[in-house]
């Protein structure tokens, strides 16, 4: 059990990435007090406990109301991911997180912290894609139990990462946050092939003979 949570913890941790979440978050509350930056970070802690579960727990029914095959699912969600990797490898936004337009807007929000810290900075296509995969592949709803607690132990360590983003921002610094991103990345890029490589054994079967 220990094992399975902590496979998928790291997954998920990986790819919602809260360190690199940091510098954006201290840019958007730069006149925010710590009790105020508290607030956001604990509704966006919840707001990213609740996708992530709310996935976890529809993700295959929605596949099947979609019509599309956990093989097919897999092998693009694990090219998504695939992405991710290579942009944190190479120390820059991931794709498919906020673009500099969504940031922009983000300064003149008085709210920040569901729009886009949680959504789509944290929890964005990539982790929710991740999520649907896990989901549809649990052998049983004890699997799928494992899922919720990891999902829900990641919300808790953003909720922390963002508290302490100013000491945690000041100890490694940009080039810190970097060195930990390559190092996610490396992990991120080893978790999409294994993504891939099973979605391909789904749709052909005869690869693993």
């Amino acid at each position: 059990m220990e094992l399975e949570i902590a496979k998928i913890f790291v997954a998920l941790l990986v790819l919602v990435n809260p360190l690199g979440a940091i510098p954006i978050f201290i840019s958007l509350t730069p006149t925010s007090s710590q009790l105020e930056r508290k607030r956001i970070a604990q509704t966006t802690a919840i707001a990213v406990a609740v996708v992530l579960c709310l996935f976890a727990v529809v993700g295959e029914t929605l596949l099947h109301f979609l019509g599309i095959s956990i093989g097919s699912f897999q092998v693009g969600g694990g090219l998504l991911v695939m992405l991710i990797a290579i942009a944190l490898m190479n120390a820059k936004p991931a794709p498919t997180k906020t673009t500099k337009v969504e940031r922009e807007e983000a300064e003149a929000k008085t709210n920040i912290a569901v729009v886009p810290m949680a959504i789509p900075l944290l929890t964005g296509p990539g982790t929710i894609s991740t999520v649907i995969i896990y989901a549809s592949t649990a052998h049983s709803w004890v699997q799928v139990v494992y899922l919720l607690v990891s999902s829900l132990l990641v919300a808790i360590t953003c909720y922390g990462a963002l508290v302490m983003a100013s000491p945690i921002s000041r100890l490694l610094g940009q080039t810190g946050i970097n060195i930990v991103n390559r190092v996610m990345g490396m992990l991120l890029a080893a978790v999409s092939v294994e993504i891939i490589v099973d979605g391909l054994y789904r749709l052909f079967p005869q690869l693993s003979r």
